[in-house]
């Protein structure tokens, strides 16, 4: 029934008006996954009034699905359903088997959306009684539009009917012309089909379920007027078998008519007409395409089918593809066709959208990305809409300018790219390209991988099917091994190694290798002078603490040991008693792609001694309670040998003299507290390291 697979249709849905015209863009046939897609317009497609691209649109070889969209349309017993695009929007018509009835479903804009529905009813009393299947026709000179209706279940009731909708399908009054049973050559007629031949004549085929016959209709220069009938009998080679739908398409100027049988072979028949619309009957050839039975074939369902009630043949990609229900299964099967007469290969998509007893499935239409198919189904009266939409695999759905961006696919498959220019104009043109994504091929090449600083990694990748492989010079890398599997690179903060791989399919594979590098920073801090008996605190604020990458603190050690607090401290005390110099080593050690990392970094700290000096208080208190303050004496007399110190009264006697170090004056002269005043005091010694020091000063005594 239907399946316009013609220019008539074609012209009438701009996006599909040349799917086979010249390329309107060059595109790669074969890319990876993740590989930038840059696609070239054709110069034919510059300056056109608008753009289209769908980068990931439906596309025949993915699976369709399905929804069943309930029973509120009128349908009783619906045996035949088609769809057309007009004058900006989607129209659906089925006929009711049950009640004769002609129905309208008007879907706006998108074939998405619910429809509105007119019920003809039996226009006039016109319609062919018991309906079995239409067709929807646009004749592209009168600008007419046509729609050819079969009925009847014997050959007393069997008759060709067309309602005429004139230039618009939305026409509230469509006239109906009954051609009657011509010659008495109808019985239970299906699968109507009407289109221009070369000699510019109509003609039309159906199949007579009740005889298993072929029957041309010849409408000569006016498809509005009542045809003759030609009967081809039960075609040689194809086994007709209570035939139950015809389509037909024109491949390379030759038109083929495939045909579904629900008899005892339940099996698929092509014809082979030729050239011509009207071919004589030595000219005209079949094949059966599969049979259950085993019979050979180009193709066999092993069982998909059982009684088939309808196909539908659509041109995608300048390939062609059926969907046939299975009234029986209620399943539907798409066939995959590399050429007309070539292999075929069958696929099962099980029931989709709850079809129940489907008996017709319309013409496949293309809404720029997604793929849009309707089947009624005479179980229960209802509608299932069959999509084969817009995938989400592309970076970039869709684009509207003259240059699409560059792009990529995320996963392996075939995917359809689209492109329209000036769609709704009559200089409207499509082309579309699959283009198949590939998974990466085997690759072996280094994890991500850590250094220390300061250090060389050698990376590899090496890809058995690679033509070649091209390191990017970006930073610290050996530039005479760009073109290797292996290179050495050696930076000095964590850098990506990117790299490209060429297959000869069309794959290049871009990548990168990550080279952590562990910046471990050790700062003892500047050299410094403390005096004598003073002490300092090691360590720089440079030194590192915490890395937030790794979430663990580092390891420090401080040597030699002697004379600080903690030698694995991160800012130790040190008191040295002589010039000293101390070494920060900090190291980390951890693991990383089951890989043991052990990294370092050192520093060194000089500690001075100033001993060219001597340190004593100014007053003293003898009889306080403040150890510190109650006598007199050296304060670094830890890093001093005295040879002599002495205190001196105002009038130049002798009141104190020790050469202890760790002695002091305790403020009496034999045994008697010395009077408050100023005293005078003299030392004379030597630091630890040797040098000497000679010193006097002046010293409060309090009471």
């Amino acid at each position: 029934m239907k399946k316009r697979f013609l220019l008539i249709l074609l012209l009438v849905l701009s996006q599909l008006n040349n799917l086979r015209a010249q390329a309107l863009f060059t595109a790669p046939d074969t890319v990876c996954i993740n590989q930038p897609v840059k696609i070239i317009p054709d110069s034919t497609a510059y300056r056109a009034m608008s753009y289209y691209w769908g980068f990931c649109s439906g596309y025949f070889m993915n699976s369709p699905t399905g929804d069943n969209l309930g029973r509120t349309y009128g349908f009783h017993i619906p045996a035949g359903i088609d769809i057309a695009y007009d004058s900006g929007s989607y129209y659906g018509f089925v006929v009711n088997s049950s009640t004769n009835e002609f129905i309208r479903l008007n879907y706006g804009s998108s074939l998405t959306n619910t429809p509105t529905v007119t019920n003809f009813g039996n226009i006039a009393n016109g319609l062919p009684v018991n309906p079995t299947s239409l067709y929807i026709l646009k004749d592209t000179i009168s600008r007419k539009w046509y729609i050819y209706v079969t009925g009847g279940f014997t050959r007393a009731t069997s008759s060709l009917g067309r309602i005429d909708f004139g230039r618009h399908l939305n026409n509230p009054h469509p006239n109906v012309a009954n051609f009657g049973n011509y010659n008495n050559m109808l019985d239970y007629p299906k699968g109507v089909f009407v289109a221009q031949d070369a000699d510019n004549n109509w003609y039309g085929y159906v199949v007579n379920h009740n005889t298993s016959t072929l029957l041309r209709l010849d409408f000569t220069y006016n498809e509005s007027n009542t045809p003759r009938i030609f009967d081809y009998g039960n075609v040689s080679g194809s086994t007709l078998s209570n035939p139950t739908d015809l389509a037909a398409v024109l491949d390379n100027g030759k038109w083929y008519l495939f045909i579904t049988n629900d008899g005892v072979s339940s099996s698929i028949a092509r014809i082979d007409l030729g050239t011509s619309l009207a071919p004589s009957t030595a000219t005209i050839s079949g094949v059966t395409i599969n049979d259950n039975s085993g019979t050979p074939g180009q193709t066999t369902f092993q069982y998909r089918i059982d009684q088939p009630s309808s196909i539908t043949i659509t041109r995608d990609c300048g390939n062609l593809y059926a969907y046939i229900t299975d009234r029986t299964t209620s399943q539907l099967v798409g066939i995959q066709m590399q050429t007309v007469t070539g292999l075929y290969t069958a696929v099962d998509y099980n029931n989709i959208g709850f079809m129940d007893f489907p008996m017709s499935i319309s013409s496949i239409l293309r809404d720029k990305d997604n793929l849009y198919g309707f089947v009624v189904n005479a179980g229960d009266s209802s509608l299932t809409r069959v999509d084969i939409s817009q995938c989400a695999n592309a970076s970039i759905p869709s684009y509207t300018e003259l240059v699409p961006p560059v792009y990529t696919y995320n996963a392996p498959g075939i995917y359809n790219i689209y492109f329209v220019i000036n769609q709704g104009l009559p200089t409207a043109k499509v082309y579309c390209k699959p283009i198949t994504v590939l998974a990466y091929p085997p690759i072996y090449m280094n994890n991500d991988t850590t250094i220390c600083e300061g250090d060389t990694a050698k990376l590899y990748a090496v890809s058995t099917l690679a033509d070649s492989i091209r390191w990017q010079a970006v930073y610290n890398i050996d530039t005479s091994y760009l073109y290797r599997d292996s290179v050495r690179v050696y930076p000095d903060y964590t850098t990506y190694y990117p790299f490209t791989l060429y297959y000869p399919f069309g794959c290049i594979v871009d990548t990168a290798i990550k080279v952590y590098v562990s910046k471990i920073k050790a700062d003892a801090g500047p050299d410094r002078w403390v005096r004598d008996g003073a002490t300092t605190i090691l360590g720089g604020p440079n030194t590192t603490l915490f890395d937030s990458t790794y979430g663990h603190d580092y390891n420090y050690n401080w040597y030699p040991y002697q004379y600080l607090s903690d030698s694995t401290a991160y800012n130790p005390t040190a008191n040295p008693p002589y010039d000293f110099t101390y070494v920060l080593t900090v190291s980390d050690s951890f693991i990383r792609n089951g890989q043991m990392i052990r990294c370092q970094s050192k520093d060194t700290v000089n500690v001075h001694i100033n001993c060219g000096d001597i340190y004593l208080p100014n007053a003293f208190a003898p009889n306080g309670s403040n150890p510190l303050t109650n006598r007199f004496g050296i304060l670094n007399k830890e890093l001093v040998t005295l040879s002599t110190f002495k205190v001196f009264d105002r009038w130049g006697n002798e009141v104190f003299t020790t050469n202890d170090p760790s002695k002091g004056w305790d403020g009496t002269v034999n045994n008697k507290l010395a009077p408050v005043g100023v005293y005078v005091w003299i030392a004379d010694g030597f630091c630890i390291s040797g040098k000497r020091f000679t010193k006097s000063g002046n010293v409060t005594l309090m009471r």
